[in-house]
């Protein structure tokens, strides 16, 4: 049966989103097909090939890759070679995950609402985190497997005190493309210098509002200056794009979603609006969340010459820009159009376990074994198994809201 005519039977076509991605998984298992999903026009395109192993074999030979993604992304072509995937990093649905976050730290010197309870939360003991030496033990080997860029988190990684020397020993790493940083901005404007000495390339800095009283609201902490500091001291130093994410929340930020978008007119600045996600202890509630199509509505109203670009198949973001913008505008969409199908990322955690899904509670510990002298191969067949039981999906937005998960600091973001 054609896909289309498969889909349009459970389904009108106008609401075939929402179920294509579990359609396409079911097609991808019985070797028929792959997907690249444009629903920004309206228009679904569909790419054929063969089975997920014959992908994996494609894309380690440097050859177009061909994914699926519900993000509204348009075919991208590729040709730069790239190194050779393991099976380890290649999970049950075809998902090649070269995407690695890394939690270096819990702590985090603000409090923010979305993040930590107002009570704050038990953090691991130190001895339990991981090394810097394990960090890189760890992340060689995950390179060396195939993962092609590498995100810094926390807590704030910033107030590592081993921070730079991380980032050094990360930059040299063989095959490695991509060293960035989710950071809150407060102390990286004196750091980012020295930084980017030690191979950072790339920058994300977090800022849910451009009123100070809001901020200190928000982060129950003082700052906001500093992060604007951040944000153009990143600028200054020649990171294109800056990117700068913003929690949109009912009632507290939603009134500022056109004022974001006008820093993007004059400098290289990404503003990413991201859908407010529901973790432990941060009192989720829907009425606050504002949906992409919501803000969407608002933004074309004042910048009705807002054009779509092209994303990357394993983008979690929808991107565009304003005409005669020198950056851009994305929108993350964990909660009302989930791009589960094109994910490439697998989480490291500062107490050293692996999170194969933001969502999913299921962690297995790679400390423990590096402890009890394990060796790579020993690690690369627990990381396999974990890869290999990762989901097509995470749960529906209301489930996840009464699903236990980790309070998203000790997570990493």
């Amino acid at each position: 049966m054609h896909l289309l005519s498969f889909l349009s039977s459970i389904q009108p076509l106008s609401q075939m989103w929402r179920y294509l991605p579990k359609a396409l998984l079911s097609y991808r298992r019985l070797n028929l097909c792959q997907n690249v999903f444009d629903h920004g026009n309206g228009s679904y395109f569909m790419a054929f090939n063969g089975a997920s192993r014959g992908l994996v074999d494609s894309y380690n030979r440097g050859s177009v890759f061909d994914t699926y993604s519900t993000s509204c992304t348009k075919m991208v072509e590729n040709d730069t070679k790239v190194n050779s995937v393991s099976d380890m990093l290649v999970d049950s649905f075809g998902r090649l995950h070269t995407y690695l976050r890394i939690s270096v730290s819990e702590r985090c010197n603000l409090r923010c609402q979305y993040c930590m309870p107002a009570d704050g939360v038990e953090l691991t003991p130190g001895p339990e985190l991981l090394s810097k030496d394990e960090i890189v033990r760890l992340a060689s080997l995950f390179v060396n497997c195939g993962v092609n860029k590498i995100r810094l988190t926390g807590g704030e990684p910033t107030i590592r005190k081993d921070i730079e020397d991380i980032c050094l020993q990360l930059s040299e790493l063989k095959g490695l493309k991509t060293l960035a940083i989710t950071t809150n901005g407060l102390t990286l404007a004196r750091k980012l210098p020295k930084l980017k000495m030690c191979g950072l390339n790339a920058v994300n800095i977090s800022l849910d509002t451009l009123v100070p009283a809001k901020f200190e609201f928000m982060t129950r902490r003082r700052g906001h200056e500093k992060v604007i500091e951040s944000i153009n001291t990143a600028v200054n130093l020649g990171y294109d794009p800056v990117k700068v994410n913003c929690v949109v929340m009912r009632g507290f930020n939603d009134d500022e979603i056109c004022d974001f978008i006008e820093l993007t007119r004059e400098k290289p600045i990404n503003i990413r609006f991201i859908e407010f996600m529901p973790f432990d202890g941060n009192v989720w509630n829907v009425k606050k969340l504002v949906s992409y199509y919501e803000i969407m509505d608002r933004v074309v109203n004042k910048f009705s010459d807002l054009k779509r670009l092209n994303d990357d198949p394993t983008d979690t973001a929808k991107n565009f820009r304003v005409e005669g913008h020198r950056g851009t505008v994305s929108f993350i969409t964990s909660m009302t159009e989930h791009f589960c199908a094109g994910c490439n990322r697998l989480r490291l955690l500062a107490d050293g376990n692996l999170k194969v899904c933001l969502f999913g509670s299921a962690e297995v510990s790679l400390r423990d074994p590096i402890r009890s002298g394990a060796d790579d191969n020993e690690l690369m067949e627990i990381i396999g198994r974990a890869v290999k039981r990762k989901k097509a999906a995470h749960a529906g937005m209301f489930d996840l809201a009464n699903t236990a998960n980790r309070p998203m600091i000790r997570i990493g973001g």
